[in-house]
């Protein structure tokens, strides 16, 4: 990058081979040091952070310590599609060297760009994610988070790959195919989404294969919110150890925060990510110990810096240190959000994307219903919607032809394959104040 923002050269303190276990005062240092290069980096070059910081009178000097950044401005995700597809970039497209994208509740995705060093700390910060859960080289790990525009694949895979690893890309389905490859490569670690470990669980015993008989010893399971009872049941039916992982795409994928094996929460690589915990409503800073909803700010990222994004999970930092020795702080592991968001087989969706969906396709009323269920270790997606009673009189060939339309069109948008049930006029209930549209029954079953 032809730019001085990051000459750690010239920075109070130099990088150590260890930032986990760096101490606090060199790491705060290091930390005030990359803020103030941020800042003025992405106040330069990114216009939609300039106007908001002129706005409120803020300029890159104003920055003197770390408590200082509360008086930069908040993002969203929101910000985001208002920017697609390149809006908030920081570099040009010739030093962009690959996209990863999630879905938007128009179909739009949301866009994310890195650097080759953007790509290359991504990459020391999942080695270190993978050093913590106790792998290195000689494990064989069995990859079957998505690959493609979603980050977990390709993001867990070149971290695993520069830690030494020995990767076996293979992606997600095709649950026979999975054990089969588990058991005749010998895999040591696997990374999925917890619930498609349940699953893959259950098609093991099928076939006959009891996974704790397996050389299978870790997991690493992310990209949607698990128990610790989910934790203690994959644990006693594999035979394994299990860690969690935390990540999301608009900071940069897999590898902010990880459990180390003291399991006391999630350490968050801050030397890259710094964390705060602002009250939801307020937007004030919490102290650590404090819940509320969790703020990152990248403080390396050159393609796409995000400043103090709100990730609309809620959690708390831990204002202890971890026995394990690092000097890292640790969040609670999500439980909650501040939004209505969904998150099924590990992808992230909201109500509205599969509104947009269905109320494209003429025939579908504006009142609906999601349900979400989980059968056999899996995320079921049921939609109800009205339809005019007129339709009902069609012939079943109709009524099935709008139904696949509605279906491809909510699958088309989300990326999930969901059961679209029809339903007669005024069937679904009403509501007076906010609509409920959302029935989640995965804790209850």
């Amino acid at each position: 990058m032809n730019s001085n923002y990051w000459n750690d050269q010239n920075s109070p303190v130099m990088p150590v081979s260890a930032p986990d276990f760096m101490p606090q005062e060199q790491l705060r240092e290091l930390q005030l040091h990359r803020l103030k290069s941020l800042v003025k980096y992405t106040y330069d070059r990114v216009e939609l952070f300039r106007n908001r910081c002129v706005e409120r009178g803020v300029r890159p000097e104003h920055i003197k310590n770390l408590e200082d950044i509360a008086i930069l401005p908040t993002f969203t995700k929101s910000d985001l599609r208002d920017t697609y597809p390149f809006g908030l970039f920081a570099t040009p497209m010739s030093e962009i060297v690959r996209f990863h994208a999630s879905s938007g509740t128009t179909g739009k995705p949301i866009v994310v760009a890195y650097t080759k060093d953007d790509l290359r700390l991504w990459s020391e910060c999942v080695q270190r994610a993978l050093a913590a859960c106790g792998l290195g080289a000689g494990d064989i790990i069995q990859n079957a988070y998505g690959y493609g525009l979603f980050t977990g694949g390709l993001g867990l895979h070149q971290g695993a790959t520069d830690l030494g690893l020995t990767v076996v890309p293979v992606s997600g389905g095709n649950s026979e195919r999975q054990i089969m490859l588990m058991r005749d490569f010998g895999a040591t670690a696997v990374s999925c989404t917890p619930s498609y470990f349940l699953h893959l669980i259950d098609a093991a015993k099928a076939q006959g294969v009891d996974m704790r008989d397996l050389p299978l010893r870790v997991g690493v399971f992310g990209a949607e919110p698990w128990t610790d009872e989910m934790r203690r049941h994959i644990e006693e039916e594999a035979g394994i150890e299990a860690f969690d992982i935390y990540g999301l795409t608009e900071i940069c994928g897999p590898g902010v925060g990880i459990e180390c094996k003291e399991h006391h929460g999630l350490h968050i690589f801050e030397d890259h990510f710094y964390p705060e915990i602002l009250d939801p409503e307020t937007l004030e800073p919490l102290p650590d110990g404090e819940e509320g909803e969790l703020v990152f700010t990248t403080l390396t990222k050159q393609a796409m810096p995000m400043i103090r994004y709100r990730t609309r999970d809620l959690s708390v930092i831990g204002p202890d240190p971890c026995e394990c020795g690092r000097r890292i702080r640790r969040i609670r592991r999500i439980h909650a959000r501040t939004d209505d968001m969904l998150i099924i087989r590990g992808v992230n969706i909201f109500p509205s994307q599969i509104e947009a969906g269905l109320l494209s396709v003429d025939g579908a009323l504006p009142h609906y219903a999601i349900i979400v269920t989980r059968e056999n270790n899996l995320d079921k997606l049921e939609v109800q919607v009205e339809i005019p009673r007129e339709k009902f009189s069609d012939k079943i060939s109709e009524i099935e032809k709008l139904r696949a339309q509605i279906a491809e069109s909510i699958h088309r948008i989300i990326n999930i394959a969901a059961t679209v049930t029809l339903a007669e006029p005024n069937s679904l209930p009403r509501s007076e104040g906010k609509a409920r549209r959302v029935t989640d029954l995965r804790g209850r079953q």
